[in-house]
């Protein structure tokens, strides 16, 4: 896949009337860095919805005044610290831990972010590494978190009543071989696997991690005009409370 026929691909789907719909996800953000700053940069210029994974107990007061109208904050977690068992996947939320310990983890991150953050805070949970138990799933919207965000196709719409997920594709990091760039081809190929699917493709990004070859690839991608990009709420289907 190269640009070319990506390019092609997105055309002859705008041209039936059923234009691409992208959405954009960025992990890990807390600190105040260069990186996140060129970040939320790249998302001004290109007028491009930035949905900015952002984990409360790292979160630096500095970040949410240099955010822009089309930046929404996600809530990346509360601590992103691995406490998963030997043998398991790395996850914020192992099987072992108490339901309600884990629960009252996330309410203390959610007030956290939503007093941070403001109105650019969308009560959305995209769980570090990507993994939530699914027995937490039914305590969130009870919190208030109305939205969950994880890789890949996922099961189903609404994994718990009053929850909407809404998650990413195409991460354009090779965690697996060295942490650089994935390719054009390969980040291409993705999303058009994908764009079969009824969900918007979710790109994921982790900015720290950003060599210049993602950093061109995201202005390159960003430039094309035969896609609608949705901002989080958009994807979310997610309206304010009026008192909010």
């Amino acid at each position: 896949m190269n640009w070319s026929e990506f390019e092609d691909q997105l055309a002859r789907r705008r041209d039936a009337g059923h234009p691409a719909q992208f959405w954009w996800r960025d992990d890990d953000a807390g600190a105040v860095s260069s990186e996140v700053k060129n970040l939320i940069h790249l998302s001004k210029n290109c007028a491009i919805p930035l949905a900015l994974a952002v984990v409360p107990a790292s979160a630096e007061p500095e970040l949410f005044t240099l955010l822009h109208e089309r930046v929404a904050v996600l809530q990346h977690g509360t601590d992103h610290r691995n406490r998963a068992a030997p043998g398991e996947k790395k996850t914020e939320y192992p099987a072992r831990e108490p339901l309600e310990a884990a629960l009252a983890r996330i309410s203390d991150g959610f007030g956290r972010l939503r007093t941070l953050a403001g109105r650019r805070f969308l009560p959305v949970l995209p769980p570090p590494w990507n993994r939530v138990r699914k027995e937490l799933l039914q305590g969130l919207p009870a919190i208030g978190i109305r939205g969950v965000s994880g890789y890949g196709a996922r099961a189903s719409a609404e994994p718990a009543p009053g929850l909407r997920q809404v998650n990413t594709h195409v991460d354009i990091v090779a965690w697996r071989q060295g942490r650089g760039f994935i390719g054009e081809a390969d980040a291409l190929a993705k999303a058009i696997e994908y764009l079969k699917g009824e969900e918007p493709v979710g790109w994921l990004t982790h900015h720290a991690m950003h060599d210049p070859a993602a950093w061109n690839f995201l202005e390159r991608l960003f430039a094309l005009t035969q896609v609608r990009w949705l901002s989080a709420p958009e994807a979310f289907s997610y309206t304010a409370p009026a008192h909010g």
